[in-house]
């Protein structure tokens, strides 16, 4: 075991997430004091909060949504974006996709999502690093994108919308999902799903967020 998965295992619990029983994570219970502990072992400030350490509502509805209707992802090549913990992941691969990847840019998150993989006895494709560059490429390597809760903060949702709707140009069905965030598309979204998902008020304002499902459209 690595240093920074002995760190994962350390500062994390075992456990499932509200709406998704059947997917056992490493998830923390409180924000602050795993974001001081994990810049203090690191030995760097100013790191991006540890966002793969808790399963975002975004998340649980779409791993939700995908274990209702696994008809969306089964014999398809499913890549899970910004992926966090990796239970959009691994809740595609419990589908019957026919391969999965996890994209997730912050390098302790890749070691969170291979330590649930394993957990769960899974193979997931880890990718950390930026996918947003080249729609043809994404195109061309799966038929179906899941994004949970990406549309939190403008500069992140200027730049992966045009590419999430580049790639519906290109026949890929990308399913978001989105619990209420400011940035989120006004136009261009189907819906297919509505779920209520238990919160912590560590992380929301509130005990729950009505999360909805969409089928992203060009």
């Amino acid at each position: 075991m690595s240093d920074i998965d002995a760190f994962i295992v350390a500062q994390t619990a075992v456990t499932t997430a509200p709406l998704v029983p059947e997917i056992h994570l490493h998830l923390a219970t409180a924000v602050t004091p795993l974001w001081q502990a994990t810049e203090a072992t690191l030995e760097r400030d100013n790191l991006p909060p540890p966002y793969w350490a808790f399963a975002w509502p975004g998340g649980q509805a779409l791993a939700r949504y995908v274990l209702d209707h696994p008809e969306c992802v089964r014999g398809r090549r499913v890549l899970d974006f910004a992926a966090g913990c990796g239970i959009g992941a691994l809740a595609a691969a419990r589908a019957g996709a026919v391969s999965v990847a996890a994209a997730e840019i912050d390098h302790v998150a890749a070691a969170a999502m291979a330590l649930n993989a394993r957990l769960n006895g899974t193979a997931v494709t880890l990718i950390d690093h930026d996918l947003t560059g080249s729609v043809d490429d994404a195109a061309a390597r799966w038929d179906v994108v899941l994004a949970g809760d990406v549309f939190y903060e403008k500069p992140m949702a200027d730049r992966v919308e045009p590419w999430l709707r580049g790639l519906v140009r290109r026949g890929v069905r990308v399913l978001i999902a989105d619990p209420g965030r400011a940035y989120v598309p006004k136009a261009g979204l189907a819906e297919i799903g509505r779920y209520t998902v238990p919160t912590s008020r560590d992380l929301e304002d509130r005990d729950s967020r009505e999360t909805v499902v969409y089928a992203l459209t060009a």
